[in-house]
Order: structure tokens, then C-alpha cells, then sequence
């Protein structure tokens, strides 16, 4: 007997760009990536201001490849900084929208996919879903104390990459994903670092609060000289806070998170991007170096991936200081919409149940 088809419209919103597509089954429809300019998102002050303007961008997009979402069977989101979550796919349902709006841990531009993806899903008489959210939370109880009573860890990531590419590179060197212990480096508008052992995350910085810096992100910085900079009068809340995600990295020392620009600059003479951009390498090794030590020093594979791994420049610094840890495999750009589809279509073929948001 054929199975019934199911078409799946995948929405993954990022820090600059939205992309999208439609999967029938297993197989891409259309994908497509539409970026968006500094000068573009200079204009909105908070994530969620950019709202309107994204959704016009799906909607422009199905529109353009001829999709009526009356043939959808499902939309699949990217989860954003929700509450802290299990891995697994969950219904979007008015509480995880309710909690998208107000950024419970933070602004993210994954907190507008299942805003957009349930408003779509309700036009169209079928359910949203995310898969493997940012705020997916798997972390043993001692990575989650700091030097600070008051403050504790916790675990926001590009975790829907990050897990997918695990599995991948486990399977690349003869494993399973349960059975490897491997150490991801997500690099794009952000970053993370992670370390998986038997099958869960166990370890995870992102350049939001520690960690390397990245395109747009400051990473860990000195506290004592933020604390400073917080109480000089010089500069709000607001003012730090985007200082330190959106205009802190590359942003902040060269004006640009295109790393096609500062290569470009590296390969026209200019020694400061050369060495902004090798100080970010240098960051990613580090942070690679210290889950090793996370997992006791026995580690299967390194896997670096993100939009930013297609720079060989870049990878082929992080690949020269930790190529002693493990063998160094590299996955540019990113599996997420692909991985989205496959978490929708497991709970569409009744394979497993969706997790519900409370």
C-alpha cells in the first residue's frame, strides 16, 4: 500500500537571514535563503519588530514557487529561546507563542519561526511544530554552577544543527550517535560549542554569554571591565546589551558580520581583519580544547559546522590547534530545514509522539 504523501513547509528565521522551504516527504520542493542586509535590520529595534517584514518573506516565497498552503500538511519551525526543554518535537500551541513574543531567555531571531509557522498552520487547517529548540537543555547538573551563587548556566545553542550534525559526523567515523563522544562548533551570526556523550548534550557555550566571540556576538568578555563599562554612565541597557549580541564580534571591531567582506579585506593587505578574524579561530579552538576536557580527553570526532565553516581560512586556523584532540571534520553551513522536515515527519507517520509545550 503507498503510503500518503505529506508536504512540509520548514521556516527557519536566523540573525541574517530567513529561510525556507517546502519538503515533499524526504524530498525538497524548493529551498531558499533570502538575506537580509545590516542596513536592513538596522531599522528594528527588537526581534520581534521584525515580525511583519518576515512574514512577508514566506509568504512572498510561496507565493514565487506556486505553493497554496491549503496543500500543506504541517509546518515545521525552528524553535527559539523557549523555556529550557528536553530535545524531542513539540506543537506549537498558544503558550510557546505567548513565551516566543516575550523572549523568556532572550531575543533570537528563531523566536519569530513558530510565531509566523502558527498563524500559517491555523489559515491553513493544520499543525506547527519545532524541533530540537535553541533551549534545549541536557546538561548534567554540575555545568550549571558558576562563581556566582546568584547566577546559574544554562543551555541556549544551535541545538537543531548541532544534534544533526553529531549524528552525522558519528556516523562518518563508524559510530552511533549514542555510543560517540563528540565536540561541535557551530559557527554563523552566533556560536556554539558543544560536547555529546551517550546520546545527549552535555556541555554547551554560546557566544550570547561565554564562550568565543563570532560574527556578531562578543562571547565571554572581562567581567570586572563590563561591570565598569555598565556603571560609567556612558551607555544604557539597551546600549551594552547590543554591544554585546548583534554589534559585538566582527561587528564591533570591523563594522561588518560578512565574512565575505573580511576576507575580502584580509586579501587586499588589511592586517587588523586578518587578525580579528584569526582571533575568532583562535576563540572556537579554545572553547573546542575546553569540552575535551569535558569529556575527559576521550573524544571521537570534532565537527565543525554553521555558515561560517564555509571559509576555509577559518577552519583550516581551528583545525590546526585541535587537530590533536580528534579528527577534524567540517559540515558548512547547516542541516536545520532538512532536520526540521525529519522531526515533523516521525510524528505525521505516527513514529513518535509530539511533546507538548507547558
Amino acid at each position: 500500500m503507498n503510503r500518503r504523501a505529506h508536504m512540509v513547509l520548514a521556516i527557519n528565521p536566523g540573525s541574517t537571514s530567513t529561510k525556507i522551504a517546502v519538503y515533499k516527504d524526504e524530498e525538497p520542493l524548493f529551498t531558499e535563503s533570502v538575506a537580509h542586509s545590516a542596513q536592513e535590520l538596522a531599522g528594528f529595534t527588537h526581534i520581534t519588530d521584525q515580525l511583519d517584514m518576515r512574514r512577508a518573506v514566506v509568504e512572498r516565497v510561496l507565493v514565487d514557487h506556486g505553493i497554496d498552503i491549503h496543500s500543506l500538511s504541517a509546518v515545521a519551525c525552528r524553535g527559539g529561546r523557549l523555556k529550557p526543554l528536553p530535545s524531542g518535537t513539540y506543537l506549537v500551541n498558544e503558550r510557546m507563542v505567548h513565551d516566543a513574543e516575550r523572549g523568556v531567555q532572550g531575543e533570537h531571531a528563531s523566536n519569530l519561526a513558530c510565531i509566523i509557522g502558527y498563524d500559517i498552520a491555523k489559515r491553513a487547517g493544520v499543525e506547527a511544530y519545532i524541533v530540537d529548540p535553541v533551549s534545549v537543555d541536557e546538561l548534567d547538573d554540575v555545568a550549571r554552577l558558576c562563581g556566582v551563587k546568584e547566577i546559574k548556566r544554562n543551555s541556549l545553542s544551535h541545538a537543531l544543527n548541532m544534534k544533526a550534525v553529531a549524528r552525522r559526523a558519528a556516523a562518518d567515523v563508524g559510530l552511533e550517535y549514542g555510543a560517540a563522544r563528540v565536540i561541535v562548533a557551530h559557527i554563523g551570526g552566533g556560536g556554539s560549542v558543544s560536547a555529546h556523550a551517550d546520546g545527549r548534550m552535555i556541555e554547551i557555550n554560546n557566544c550570547d554569554k561565554e564562550g568565543p566571540f563570532s560574527a556578531e556576538r562578543a562571547g565571554a568578555i572581562p567581567s570586572l571591565d563590563l561591570v565598569e563599562l555598565c556603571f560609567s554612565g556612558r551607555y544604557t541597557k539597551d546600549e551594552v546589551m547590543r554591544m554585546l549580541v548583534g554589534g559585538g564580534g566582527l561587528m564591533s571591531h570591523l563594522g561588518t558580520k560578512d565574512a565575505r567582506e573580511v576576507e575580502r579585506r584580509i586579501d587586499e593587505g588589511d592586517r587588523y581583519a586578518e587578525m580579528v578574524y584569526e582571533a575568532m579561530a583562535y576563540g572556537f579552538a579554545k572553547a573546542i580544547g575546553s569540552m575535551a576536557a569535558v569529556l575527559g580527553g576521550r573524544v571521537d570526532v570534532v565537527a565543525i559546522t554553521g555558515g561560517m565553516a564555509h571559509s576555509a581560512r577559518l577552519t583550516q586556523w581551528i583545525a590546526e590547534r585541535v587537530g590533536f584532540i580528534a579528527p577534524v571534520k567540517v559540515y558548512p553551513g547547516e542541516d536545520e530545514l532538512r532536520a526540521l522536515v525529519e522531526g515533523v515527519l516521525r510524528v505525521l507517520r505516527n513514529q513518535e509522539l509530539p511533546a507538548i509545550y507547558e
